[in-house]
């Protein structure tokens, strides 16, 4: 279920535990409000920082040593000739219509570790397998995201958000005047450094989490959204048209409540609507 920790991803790993907790020391070593909090013994929102960025880190090694959802080889249902098997071996058997048109694997779509391509999947070039219900792969995780991790990617997101408004937050009240812009400089200059990477740092993960909860809405991912005119059950499809969606609310239950695998055979070629 989950990589090694010492694997190819050792040192981007390494380097964003560092980077998360030398921000959080500086952020008590200034003359911050945490500081002075924890000066005066009013314990209860320094404790629950430190905790909220233990949970951020758990997070981040979740989603980066967990199996996004790789298709082995010795997979059963791959063996058997079964379209769309799953890990957990116990996904129906999907009973495509006779009428309906069978997609092709395209260059975009084949997948070197199997005979078969459960639909949705994709092989990735970096991890060398092929990752179901594949999104992207995330450099710095250093792992692919797809089924089994999507909804803790997005869940990691949201929490490194609140961590990252926390501490700019945090940050802004250990800035202190100085008369002259040299004094001020040096007075702030470490806080100003970790100010401008968290403006950074939250900008891009308020980009990123709000990218994917607007795909998880339409339940599409990136690779399906960035390259659609590919794949090839998707390119015949109308710019406006998702064989996947069935509707907002609908989407977001379905990937953050509902645990297994789909099987998206069936709901690409659902009873009652035609073939795309």
């Amino acid at each position: 279920m989950f990589k090694n920790v010492f694997g190819s991803g050792f040192l981007v790993r390494t380097a964003h535990v560092v980077l998360t907790w030398v921000v959080t020391l500086i952020l008590f070593l200034h003359d911050t409000e945490l500081r002075k909090q924890e000066e005066t013994g009013q314990l209860v929102q320094p404790v629950l920082f430190v905790l909220l960025v233990l949970v951020s880190v758990l997070l981040y090694f979740t989603v980066s040593l967990m199996d996004p959802g790789f298709i082995l080889s010795d997979d059963p249902d791959l063996q058997s000739g079964g379209v769309g098997g799953a890990a957990g071996h116990d996904r129906p058997r999907v009973q495509i219509p006779a009428s309906a048109p069978l997609w092709s694997l395209s260059a975009a779509d084949v997948c070197l570790c199997s005979e078969q391509q459960p639909m949705r999947s994709k092989h990735c070039q970096t991890c060398h397998h092929c990752v179901r219900r594949y999104d992207h792969h995330c450099p710095w995780i250093e792992n692919c995201v797809g089924e089994q991790n999507h909804r803790w990617f997005v869940v990691y997101l949201a929490v490194q958000l609140l961590v990252l408004v926390w501490a700019l937050h945090i940050t802004w009240t250990g800035l202190v005047l100085v008369p002259g812009l040299s004094p001020w400089l040096r007075s702030n200059g470490v806080l100003l450094v970790v100010l401008v990477l968290l403006v950074l740092l939250a900008l891009v993960v308020l980009l990123l989490l709000g990218s994917h909860l607007y795909l998880v809405s339409l339940n599409t991912t990136t690779w399906e959204f960035m390259s659609r005119h590919r794949i090839s059950y998707l390119k015949h499809c109308g710019a406006e048209q998702n064989p996947f969606d069935r509707g907002t609310l609908l989407n977001l239950w379905g990937f953050f409540c509902v645990w297994g695998s789909v099987v998206w055979e069936q709901v690409y070629f659902r009873e009652g609507s035609d073939p795309v």
